[in-house]
């Protein structure tokens, strides 16, 4: 029997060393964690259920027989993160440079099907070399494989991506299909194709962290959603992300105690609106002052800054956040603030997390390069993501909400639940500028007699009051007490029911 004990352990010990000592220092030397020392940090100490430890490859091509490492370049299985379970695939770029095989795929598919009947989240740590070539068609298989499970999974349990090395070709698509991905700043990168081939095709000559770096994807193309100096922040900042999150769709979201006071007032936000409307301040200053403890997780806050979403909580319970940003384009809505805010709307619509909407919005961005690039479509979808949702809502306007974009900025007619307005609002069709020089074209020679209808427009559109006497707004509210009234808004609405007509799916303009 003791010797049994000791093969068991002896293999254990050999499958943790994954690719061995060298290849473990070559991944120490570039910064950067081993897969097992990922896991380690990643999930609650001591909580980590292993599955598929001594699975190995089948390929005889090319001489693979002859090495067949335990694990085959993956680790997986399932954990806690402060005691809520969660399933976790590290990729082990000490073995095969973390290539994926049949078997390797073989091994992720497995916990990505127990984390939908068990409704738990998976957490998938990338750091591969792609496809492993002396597989051929069998590794894109392991990929197609995947991606169906990714695509099964989206809006059923949350999906979340660490990109921690190189994630190229096919392989970038499965992260794509996931609700967060999270990249390391120097060590990671995502593209279809390589620089080598973008010259050899192109003759453009990039490097591999200007085609596909974290500041690339977090700033230029939107498709990571934050990058972090180390594996080691990336980890940390992943558990707190997991902490906002509802294990799957049939779950509320965490409720964790907070020491808060609800009805918290906030002398400061009666004087956050400058006196000139014209004049930007910083929208996250409200979010800080709203939320419990001023804690605010923002997503994708290097992207389309005119636009902010985030997760806080309030009362103890999570709530999705978008606002827009003065400071930024005046907080105008354009092509990548639609496509920002309409993906994170949807996201907390899935997953049952209501959303709070701040609103100052002079409208759409204008010119031939918003409208060449689609605008109209792209603006549709933060329309359609709002208008289809069905958590609560609670809509605050602290100064301007014109035109269209009024309307899709979470209104009382896309089935907002509360819509407030501070005293500072000014809902109208536009400004009152432009307003003036198109109703009164008569008098554009008369600067006196433009500036008396401008001073009438204001007195009777710049302010609130026409849109509460339709009902559109609920209430006209003090900025000071804006925590209070949003709290009570939230709570009185933790009943909620509302469904939409039967559909197969829907069909947002993408």
């Amino acid at each position: 029997m003791k010797d049994i004990l000791q093969e068991l352990e002896n293999r254990r010990a050999e499958a943790r060393k994954g690719g061995g000592e060298r290849r473990i220092e070559a991944q120490h030397a570039k910064g950067k964690l081993t897969a097992r020392e990922r896991v380690e940090l990643l999930l609650d100490e001591g909580s980590f259920e292993e599955f598929d430890m001594f699975k190995a490859h089948r390929c005889t091509d090319f001489g693979m027989e002859k090495e067949r490492p335990y694990g085959d370049g993956v680790i997986t299985g399932w954990g806690t993160i402060n005691g809520r379970m969660v399933y976790v695939f590290s990729q082990d770029f000490t073995v095969f440079g973390g290539s994926l095989s049949e078997t390797h795929a073989e091994k992720i598919c497995k916990i990505m099907d127990m984390a939908m009947q068990n409704g738990a989240p998976v957490i998938g740590i990338n750091d591969s070399g792609g496809a492993r070539i002396q597989e051929g068609v069998a590794s894109l298989a392991g990929y197609a494989e995947v991606f169906q499970r990714n695509i099964m999974a989206s809006g059923v349990v949350p999906q979340i991506s660490l990109i921690m090395g190189p994630c190229a070709g096919g392989a970038v698509y499965s992260p794509a299909m996931t609700d967060f991905i999270f990249m390391v700043r120097d060590s990671s990168y995502m593209f279809v194709t390589g620089p080598d081939v973008v010259k050899t095709v192109t003759n453009e000559v990039v490097t591999a962290e200007e085609l596909g770096g974290a500041s690339t994807h977090t700033r230029k193309s939107s498709v990571a959603d934050g990058a972090f100096e180390n594996d080691v922040e990336a980890l940390a900042e992943v558990r707190r992300l997991v902490d906002f999150l509802p294990l799957n769709n049939r779950e509320k979201p965490p409720v964790r105690p907070f020491f808060d006071e609800p009805g918290r007032v906030e002398q400061s936000l009666d004087t956050l609106i400058p006196d000139n409307a014209n004049t930007p301040y910083d929208m996250k200053e409200l979010i800080l002052k709203v939320a419990d403890e001023a804690d605010f997780y923002e997503i994708q806050a290097e992207f389309a800054k005119n636009i902010i979403t985030g997760f806080i909580r309030l009362e103890g319970q999570t709530v999705g956040v978008v606002a827009n940003q003065p400071m930024v384009l005046a907080g105008c809505l354009d092509i990548d603030s639609s496509r920002k805010a309409a993906r994170f709307v949807r996201f907390c619509d899935a997953f049952e997390i209501p959303i709070l909407t701040l609103v100052d919005v002079p409208g759409f961005l204008p010119g031939t390069g918003q409208e060449y690039g689609g605008v109209i479509k792209h603006g549709a979808k933060l329309l359609f993501a709002y208008g289809e949702a069905t958590v609560p809502k609670v809509t605050v306007i602290t100064r301007k909400a014109y035109g269209g974009a009024y309307d899709v900025m979470a209104s009382k007619h896309l089935r907002g639940d509360f819509n407030y307005a501070w005293p500072t609002a000014e809902i109208a069709v536009m400004g009152a500028k432009g307003a003036t020089e198109i109703i009164h074209r008569a008098d554009l020679g008369s600067p006196e007699r433009i500036a008396a209808h401008t001073k009438d427009y204001e007195a009777r559109f710049a302010n609130p009051f026409v849109a509460a006497e339709r009902g559109f707004i609920d209430e006209v509210i003090q900025p000071r007490s804006t925590r209070m009234r949003v709290s009570r808004a939230f709570a009185s609405l933790r009943n909620k029911k509302l469904s939409n007509p039967w559909k197969k799916h829907d069909n947002i303009p993408l």
